[in-house]
C-alpha cells in the first residue's frame, strides 16, 4: 500500500499550530478560491432528520465490509488491522490507516461514523478522518458541528476541491451516515482521459454533492489532476489522523452506470 504519511503529518502540524486555511496555495481552477482558502464561504447549516440515526440494513446484493465484529475484509499498513472492535463498532487506535482487501469499480458505499463525544481541539483537530477512494479521492470525515475550518476541509467535503452544498453534521458523539455514489475516471489505451470522476453524496440523508465532477485526485495544499491513469477498480481506505473516530455498518454495491443507448435515448445527430 502506498503511504502518504508525510502529508498526513503536515496536516496534523497545521491543525496543531492553529492554522485554519491557507492563502499561499494554488487557485482552484474555475474559481477565485485558493485550496483550503479560509475566506471561502462556509456551507449553510441544515439540521438533518432523525430517520437516519439507525443502522441501515445492507441490500441483498451488497458486500458487507464491516459488520461490527471484525476487520477480516480489511488490512492495515503493516498487515493485520489493529483498530479497536467493541459493541458493534471499530475505532481508530493510532495504528495507521486501513484499506479493503478487495477492489471495487463504480459503487454505492454506505458507512456510519461517530466523532468523539468529548470535544478536544478545534478545526481540523476535531474528529479528523477520511474516506479515501482508490487512495486518490478523499471525502473528508470531521466533526463540523459548530466547528470553524476551511470550507473544502469540513465534513463531507471533496477534500481541497468542493465543500458540501450544506453542512448536515450532527453533534459530537452521535452516529452519522455517508451514502456515496462514485463513478471513476476512464482513460483510453493511449492514456488520454476520456471521462472524469464524479461523486454523489448524502450526509445524514441530506444531498450534499450531486454528481460533482472531480478536478482529479485530492492532495493536501494542491490541485488535483488525472496525470496518472489507474485501473477502473481500487480499494477503499479509512484514514488515521490521531482522533478516536468510530465506524460501523459499512457496505458496498458495485454499480454499472447505464450508457445513453441502454436507456433508450435517441442517438445523437451526426
Amino acid at each position: 500500500m502506498k503511504s502518504t504519511l508525510p502529508l498526513c503529518f503536515a496536516a496534523l502540524v497545521s491543525a496543531a499550530s492553529g492554522a485554519e486555511g491557507f492563502k499561499d496555495t494554488p487557485l482552484i481552477p474555475g474559481s477565485k478560491w485558493h485550496v483550503h482558502d479560509p475566506d471561502r464561504p462556509k456551507p449553510v447549516v441544515v439540521a438533518p432528520g432523525t430517520t437516519f440515526s439507525q443502522q441501515a440494513a445492507a441490500p441483498a446484493d451488497a458486500v458487507v465490509l464491516f459488520d461490527g465484529k471484525d476487520f477480516s475484509k480489511w488490512q492495515g499498513e503493516q498487515g493485520e488491522v489493529k483498530w479497536k472492535v467493541a459493541d458493534g463498532y471499530g475505532e481508530t487506535t493510532r495504528t495507521g490507516r486501513i484499506r479493503t482487501k478487495d477492489e471495487f469499480g463504480d459503487f454505492q458505499l454506505h458507512l456510519e461514523f461517530a466523532t468523539p463525544a468529548k470535544v478536544e481541539g478545534s478545526g481540523q483537530g476535531r474528529g479528523n478522518n477520511g474516506v479515501n477512494i482508490y487512495g486518490k479521492y478523499e471525502i473528508q470525515v470531521l466533526d463540523s458541528y459548530n466547528n470553524e475550518t476551511y470550507a473544502d476541509g469540513q465534513a463531507a467535503a471533496i477534500y481541497g476541491q468542493s465543500p458540501p452544498m450544506v453542512n448536515a453534521s450532527k453533534p459530537p458523539g452521535e452516529w452519522q451516515t455517508y451514502d456515496i455514489i462514485f463513478e471513476g475516471p476512464r482513460w483510453d489505451e493511449a492514456g488520454k482521459l476520456v471521462k472524469k470522476a464524479y461523486i454523489t453524496l448524502l450526509h445524514n440523508g441530506v444531498l450534499v454533492h450531486h454528481r460533482r465532477e472531480l478536478l482529479g485526485h485530492t492532495p493536501y495544499r494542491g490541485v488535483g489532476n488525472y496525470d496518472n491513469p489507474h485501473p477502473a477498480k481500487g480499494f477503499i481506505e479509512l484514514y488515521e489522523h490521531g482522533n478516536p473516530v468510530r465506524f460501523r455498518n459499512i457496505w458496498i454495491r458495485e454499480v454499472k452506470v447505464p450508457a445513453a443507448e441502454d436507456l433508450g435515448a435517441a442517438p445523437e445527430a451526426k
